[in-house]
């Protein structure tokens, strides 16, 4: 049985990518596991790739989602990031990283997203 955290980061990534459908993106790739680490999402928005990193808390006890990225996530997602574009062929197209920030303790969950943060 997968560990609870896992499910709620799934349950988080599913509400982000309902999110992003809702805004006119197209999902090209889940959970993308690559040497240097994971991409929760990749979408496509006209002709950009958008790599989407999820996060998601319960409450505010520990800050806000957002907080958790650091500068050394947005490295690693950088460099999965580019190792994707290598591996589907896609290395000419421009690209962006994005945060979706989800807060459970509201009803419905608030979401917040953040462009081209890396």
């Amino acid at each position: 049985m997968p560990h609870a955290r896992r499910l709620f980061g799934d349950a988080s990534e599913l509400l982000a990518e309902a999110y992003l459908v809702e805004r006119g993106y197209k999902i090209l790739d889940r959970q993308f596991l690559t040497r240097v680490g994971e991409i929760d999402l990749v979408a496509e928005l006209g002709d950009e790739i958008v790599f989407v990193e999820v996060k998601a808390r319960h409450t505010d006890e520990f800050g806000y989602p957002e907080e958790a990225v650091t500068k050394a996530k947005l490295r690693k997602i950088a460099s999965a990031a580019e190792l994707y574009l290598r591996l589907k062929g896609l290395t000419e197209r421009s690209f962006r990283v994005d945060v979706i920030a989800i807060e459970h303790q509201f009803d419905p969950p608030r979401i917040t997203m953040f462009e081209a943060v890396g």
